[in-house]
């Protein structure tokens, strides 16, 4: 992102980047909490002001070296905390998607709360694909037919997502579908749109900029 900032807390409309993620995740009726699972040493959260949310919203300063640990480190102490049960619905989601919308979410949760497995959002992939040498030349190309490109949120129960998680801790996993893969489990893919990216590089802030403006300014 070319700051030195971490990308969570750019400006994104004023606000930062991961605070139209809490949003969208705040007003599901369906959702009860929040748990945003920081750095240890995390001292950015608190420059800025949560308290809109904060009937839902709890803070664990627990996250890990990788992804998947914090996930696992944030459903740990959430059940140590008595803050979840076994049979919980869990919603997993980037902080770098800040332009989830409403309706992607009622989708999700509406098409996966009676599935005995889970899954998570996602979309077809539509480009040419390329496998290429250390020299990036171009060595085949792949067959995109059947491939998803994953998004998030990603939703499992508690007692299925940390098993999956403890499992793959020697695994290289990217996500949490992932893991739930590596126990021979198969995730439902829900069909999202390419809105629903991941902010990686500055003209994706940009991109997103434009997304969220318009949507407040219909």
């Amino acid at each position: 992102m070319d700051s030195e900032l971490p990308k969570q807390y750019l400006l994104l409309n004023n606000k930062p980047l991961i605070y139209h993620s809490i949003n969208t995740l705040y007003h599901n009726k369906l959702i009860t909490s929040i748990f945003v699972v920081l750095a240890p040493d995390d001292y950015n959260w608190i420059k800025h002001d949560w308290s809109e949310f904060s009937d839902k919203l709890i803070v664990l300063n627990c996250g890990g070296a990788t992804r998947a640990e914090s996930v696992l480190n944030g459903l740990t102490i959430a059940k140590q905390k008595n803050l979840v049960d076994a049979n919980d619905w869990i919603l997993v989601h980037d902080a770098a998607r800040p332009c989830l919308a409403a309706a992607q979410l009622d989708k999700l949760i509406s098409e996966l709360s009676h599935d005995e497995i889970g899954g998570l959002l996602a979309v077809p992939v539509s480009d040419t694909l390329k496998r290429s040498n250390i020299d990036n030349l171009v060595m085949c190309t792949e067959p995109r037919e059947n491939l998803w490109q994953a998004q998030t949120p990603q939703m499992f129960r508690y007692k299925l997502l940390t098993k999956a998680l403890q499992n793959a801790k020697k695994l290289h996993i990217t996500d949490d579908s992932s893991a739930i893969e590596a126990l021979g489990l198969h995730p439902k893919l829900i069909l999202s749109d390419t809105y629903n990216f991941k902010v990686t590089y500055p003209k994706d802030l940009a991109l997103a900029e434009l997304i969220i403006h318009q949507r407040n300014n219909p």
